[in-house]
């Protein structure tokens, strides 16, 4: 298994002058990168209770013109798989009794043994000091360690970073993918930090900080070295290691649960994080809002993606490696259940000329369809509040494999604007 990062440097193309550790562009960045401008959004108080009386311009940044025009037509139009689909007719969700039916059904293809969200509750090391794993982070008064034991004598670790400003009301989870280097991870997490969350960073299974192996299922004295597509040898009726990616987040909630009482509990991710922060708040309502990136299309989409022309994704993306997760639902059954019930949404970002995968523009194929049965589930037939919104950010401002600044100018302000009022 080889755990190097897939691009050698992440963000180059889209380097801009910035303010603040969040990666915010200032006004020097107009006369550096003209073609792929963001607006600057300014932090503000949020008057208790309510919505900001005069709210910030959501930002907005077009595409970048010298990167369009270095690709070819297919990353900018839709492409012929799609075209016919029917989106509609290939969600199962048309109900909020639905999304209820189905989503246990979907936890009992991970956890297998109990059929339920683990209950347990990590080991905590509490201020270990700066971890030398991480990249250096600002404002930060105190890091902990989570440490979650699971089968086949597998830890996994989550640090957690508690700003210097911290309400304890604020919670943030950051999933990091496969072998994306420190940048995204570093620039996300700092804006959530000097947005006064408390942040959980999590990496996948075998990368970054967490061990990179597991006992072998026929000799537990024995300790392999597996890739993610090694992982069917350790399947049972009773097991599935889907769970090695999943049960982290299930146990290290538990905590914040436990230690914070948080009002809500946000979640952003990148690639293989992208995954996870599309298919756990699926499984878990007390994830209230998320924002995955670049981590799935569904799967009559993927032939269409330009480069890997098919995206296949990794072992856990793969309905020929998932039969049972993903012949219950495709992706966009995973969108409305991460974004249907109260105050909860999700905002779906992909790269169009991103340099790995999910890139293009075959979403535009269901972005409507989703978006829309969401907001009708989500309308409450008596008070006509929603309770659920679902939406897609196109960046088209750089092409790497990454939570550009300009998109995460938009999480922020969504948070801000959209959320700050709300628990």
């Amino acid at each position: 298994m080889n755990n190097v990062n897939r691009r050698a440097v992440l963000g180059g193309a889209f380097a801009v002058t910035v303010g603040s550790a969040t990666g915010w562009p200032t006004p020097a960045a107009a006369s550096t990168v003209p073609t792929a401008q963001a607006a600057e959004v300014p932090a503000a108080e949020v008057p208790a209770g309510g919505v900001r009386p005069h709210p910030a311009p959501r930002p907005v940044a077009p595409v970048n013109a010298e990167i369009a025009a270095a690709h070819a037509a297919t990353y900018k139009t839709l492409p012929q798989v799609v075209v016919g689909v029917d989106v509609e007719d290939l969600m199962k969700i048309h109900t909020a009794a639905d999304a209820d039916a189905l989503r246990p059904q979907l936890v009992a293809q991970v956890w297998k043994d109990t059929g339920k969200l683990p209950t347990q509750l990590p080991t905590v090391r509490r201020d270990i000091g700066v971890p030398p794993e991480l990249p250096a982070f600002t404002g930060v008064r105190r890091y902990d360690k989570l440490d979650v034991a699971m089968e086949f004598g597998y830890v996994a670790s989550v640090f957690v970073l508690e700003p210097t400003q911290s309400t304890h009301r604020r919670v943030a989870f950051y999933h990091n993918g496969h072998g994306e280097g420190p940048e995204t991870m570093q620039r996300v997490a700092q804006g959530l930090l000097d947005h006064g969350y408390t942040v959980l960073l999590f990496a996948m299974p075998f990368y970054h900080w967490n061990p990179k192996t597991l006992q072998n299922p026929a000799d537990p004295t024995e300790q392999l070295q597996p890739s993610h597509n090694d992982l069917p040898d350790w399947e049972s009726d009773t097991y599935s290691p889907l769970s090695l990616f999943l049960t982290p987040l299930a146990v290290a909630m538990n905590h914040v649960q436990a230690t914070y009482r948080p009002s809500s509990v946000q979640m952003v991710g990148l690639s293989g994080g992208g995954w996870a922060t599309t298919v756990y708040p699926a499984l878990d309502i007390r994830i209230t809002r998320s924002y995955p990136t670049a981590g799935s299309l569904p799967f009559f989409v993927r032939p269409g993606s330009p480069k890997p022309s098919p995206t296949r994704g990794d072992w856990e993306q793969r309905l020929d490696m998932q039969p049972g997760l993903y012949g219950l639902a495709d992706f966009p059954d995973f969108y409305a259940l991460a974004s249907i019930g109260r105050h909860r949404r999700q905002l779906q970002i992909l790269n169009r000329f991103d340099d790995c995968c999910f890139n293009g523009v075959g979403h535009r194929s269901y972005e409507a369809v989703v978006r829309q049965r969401i907001a009708v589930i989500g309308t409450d037939a008596v008070s006509n509040e929603s309770n659920g919104h679902w939406e897609l950010l196109e960046d088209a401002t750089h092409e790497d494999h990454t939570i550009s600044p300009y998109a995460l100018s938009v999480i922020l302000w969504d948070l801000d604007v959209h959320c700050a009022h709300l628990p």
